[in-house]
């Protein structure tokens, strides 16, 4: 089967606990960020959101799977690129990304050290997520995960920057795009976040001046690329590099510049239940609008909506249907 979109980064399996504000410092968690874990503070983690009264959800996640799994619903073919060990952890995240309409191409690995990746996600009551991810089996990915064969006919490559951590992570990319521009496709990324910017400023610009068609980042991640705080000359070199920049600014306006397309793009304020996956199910409604060859206003607008649906509940995929949502605005 010919995908039209194809992921790459990392297969995580969430653990989703609601707790409160006194519970998250209780457990030493700092509020509102990602951290990276050992395993050990991983199974602590993971304990302690199995104590609690209602016990967590799991549910396969990673960016880029998350962003694989709104495309899937939109009616897009998809598949995704990850490693998980063959663990109940990893034979269950297998299952349910295929489950999602998205082929898990990569069997589990089995006889290996580490276990598959998780990332324990503690919400509070104002939505606020705090994310701590133990990487496990997941930053092994390398080239010899991709196959190049199942790029065909203009397939999508969509992937994420934490797994430039990673030498192999960086030689995965490299032969992914490699493998896209071959059949015609368009290559992207997402900056993931300042952090990761930071640690990666020199492999990022040289992705927007080269491998990468389009590039995703929030407005901090822009800045921080090419360290400057002013946005408009963060975005205005960065065009400069990359055929398409797209910028979301946490509630504000979007930004999307394509050559001399500019287009921007109203957001309409709402109260986060959850903030986990808005900006993978932006990437979700910006991609389907891109695949399918909307204007770039059109694309943004999708993006958008995706992420209203998406932080107004428990989760970071999709619960209505976004197409639905999208043709209530005339955007089918």
């Amino acid at each position: 089967m010919a995908h039209q979109v194809i992921g790459i980064g990392n297969a995580i399996m969430d653990v989703i606990a609601s707790v409160t504000d006194d519970a998250l410092e209780r457990l030493g968690v700092r509020k509102g960020i990602m951290q990276l874990i050992d395993r050990e503070r991983s199974d602590a983690l993971t304990a302690a959101a199995g104590a609690s009264g209602q016990g967590p959800r799991l549910v396969p996640g990673g960016s880029v799977a998350n962003t694989l799994a709104g495309l899937g619903r939109l009616g897009l073919t998809t598949a995704f690129i990850g490693r998980v060990a063959d663990d109940d952890l990893g034979r269950s995240y297998a299952q349910g990304m295929a489950a999602d309409g998205t082929d898990f191409v990569n069997p589990p690995v089995p006889g290996g050290s580490l276990p598959t990746s998780r990332s324990i996600i503690h919400v509070t009551p104002d939505g606020e997520r705090s994310m701590n991810t133990y990487l496990g089996i997941s930053a092994e990915l390398g080239p010899a995960e991709v196959d190049p064969s199942l790029f065909s006919g203009g397939t999508w490559l969509f992937l994420e920057g934490y797994l430039f951590d990673k030498d192999q992570g960086k030689a995965a990319f490299l032969k992914a795009a490699q493998a896209c521009h071959a059949a015609g496709g368009q290559a992207g990324i997402a900056l993931s976040d300042p952090f990761c910017v930071d640690r990666h400023r020199g492999d990022f610009r040289r992705l927007l001046s080269g491998p990468m068609d389009y590039v995703i980042g929030n407005e901090h991640e822009w800045q921080s690329l090419f360290q400057t705080e002013d946005l408009a000359e963060a975005l205005q070199r960065a065009s400069a590099l990359c055929g398409t920049v797209i910028c979301t600014r946490s509630g504000e306006d979007a930004i999307l510049i394509r050559g001399t397309e500019r287009a921007v793009v109203p957001v309409r304020r709402i109260t986060p239940v959850d903030a986990t996956g808005a900006g993978d199910q932006f990437a979700a409604g910006l991609i389907h609008g891109l695949v399918t060859g909307r204007p770039l206003a059109v694309a943004g607008r999708m993006g958008c909506i995706a992420a209203a649906e998406v932080i107004g509940h428990v989760g970071a995929r999709p619960e209505a249907d976004v197409m639905a949502l999208f043709r209530a605005e005339g955007l089918d």
